[in-house]
């Protein structure tokens, strides 16, 4: 199948305001994970998150008018777009898919205790649009005036790696010229973090929270909620030869599958991650053997890191790719990993460098794969593996080529 031009790169994150901050912070192994200390947070049995800043990044009507997973999906999409070299394209050829796990979380809980403190005529007439799951995307695509679609895919910790995969089809099929793709989250509540730590997901290391996050070690106790953004702007070949956009790799095939499980446990076999692995490397007309590094999911659960491993020898037999995990700074960015994940990919495609997985002092004996510890591992390749797993059983994974 044909593969298209990655051309713009955009992303805020728990490391920083931009996708130079991520490549540097996940390069240095530095953590974006603190101590929630705000009086709200006081009871809850897990106070971990790693957060964005956002400050003096938005006009104050936007900042008043969208909900914060709109504002983070905006300074992500404007920061791709620059990128790309603000590409002119018939609106009518310009699309938009950016998924998001839960939308405007933030606005529907701020504003029902507004409406039982101060009633109804209280309310913000700007309600609806801002707690829309769809408002990321809708966000995004007033914004560059994309008019071949919008679309907001919605698959827990898997959407923004399915939008990137809906892209893909959008530009094979011939329904777009350029596509705007990616995830955004941002659901840093007492509420939510009460929800997931009453499920025992959450880690609770709270004298160390830059150690929180540890995928594949043997001490790891949860993952650590984070927020953020992550964008792509994705063109056919021949687009962006015809303007000659600047590429900073390929995106070559995608694959998904579901588990049919449980709702929020992953399969222990692995073998609908393993499916979505195998269809996405056919898609991109590559061998197991091809694959230089994974970028894998990797959330510091006891259940889900093993269940990838697993999914991970299944996939690609004997071949040990070098592993890295990128939630082991950023944390768990949910419905926006697949995204910043596939740009972080492309980012050690394109330098030759592996980032070590943070905090991995003692691996777990049941995770048979090539994990990068300690330091950057130097690995010039040419084919990366990206991997986003969701509740509901959402198995998605992406291939990227230099």
């Amino acid at each position: 199948m044909t593969s298209v031009a990655i051309t713009g790169l955009g992303a805020l994150t728990p490391l920083g305001p931009d996708v130079t901050a991520l490549e540097e912070g996940l390069l240095s192994g530095r953590s974006g994970v603190r101590l929630l200390d705000e009086p709200e947070f006081a009871d809850l049995p897990a106070r971990l998150a790693a957060t964005v800043d956002v400050e003096g990044r938005l006009e104050r009507v936007e900042a008043r008018t969208l909900d914060r997973v709109q504002q983070l999906a905006l300074v992500a999409a404007r920061e791709a777009w620059a990128d790309a070299g603000s590409p002119t394209v018939d609106p009518e050829r310009l699309a938009v898919v950016v998924g998001s796990g839960i939308g405007g979380a933030l606005t529907i809980l701020g504003q029902d205790r507004v409406l039982r403190e101060k009633g109804p005529r209280r309310v913000s007439p700007h309600l609806i649009p801002m707690l829309m799951p769809n408002g990321p995307a809708a966000t995004v695509g007033l914004e560059i005036g994309a008019r071949a679609g919008v679309h907001c895919p919605v698959s827990a910790c898997a959407s923004g790696a399915e939008a990137i995969a809906v892209a893909l089809e959008l530009l094979r099929s011939g329904r777009a010229d350029v596509v705007v793709a990616g995830g955004a989250e941002a659901c840093v509540h007492p509420l939510p973090l009460a929800g997931f730590a009453q499920m025992r997901a959450l880690s609770t290391r709270h004298d160390e929270p830059q150690a929180a996050s540890r995928p594949y070690d043997k001490g790891r106790d949860g993952f650590v909620l984070g927020e953020g953004a992550g964008m792509l702007v994705l063109e056919t070949e021949q687009h962006a030869a015809g303007r000659a956009a600047q590429v900073h790799a390929h995106l070559a095939g995608a694959g998904m599958a579901s588990d049919a499980h449980h709702v929020t446990a992953p399969d222990p076999t692995g073998s609908g991650a393993a499916r979505s692995i195998t269809a996405a490397l056919r898609d991109a007309g590559v061998g197991p053997q091809d694959v230089g590094h994974v970028n894998a999911h990797a959330t510091s659960t006891p259940l889900g890191d093993l269940a990838e491993a697993k999914a991970l020898n299944l996939a690609l037999g004997r071949h040990r790719p070098p592993v890295t995990a990128p939630k082991s700074c950023t944390g768990h960015l949910l419905g926006a990993a697949g995204a910043v994940e596939a740009i972080a990919a492309v980012l050690a495609l394109r330098s030759g460098l592996v980032p070590a997985i943070r905090n991995l002092d003692d691996l777990d004996d049941e995770a048979d794969v090539d994990a990068v510890r300690t330091v950057t591992r130097e690995h010039p390749h040419d084919v990366a593996l990206s991997t986003s797993f969701g509740f509901g059983g959402h198995d998605v994974s992406l291939v990227l080529t230099r």
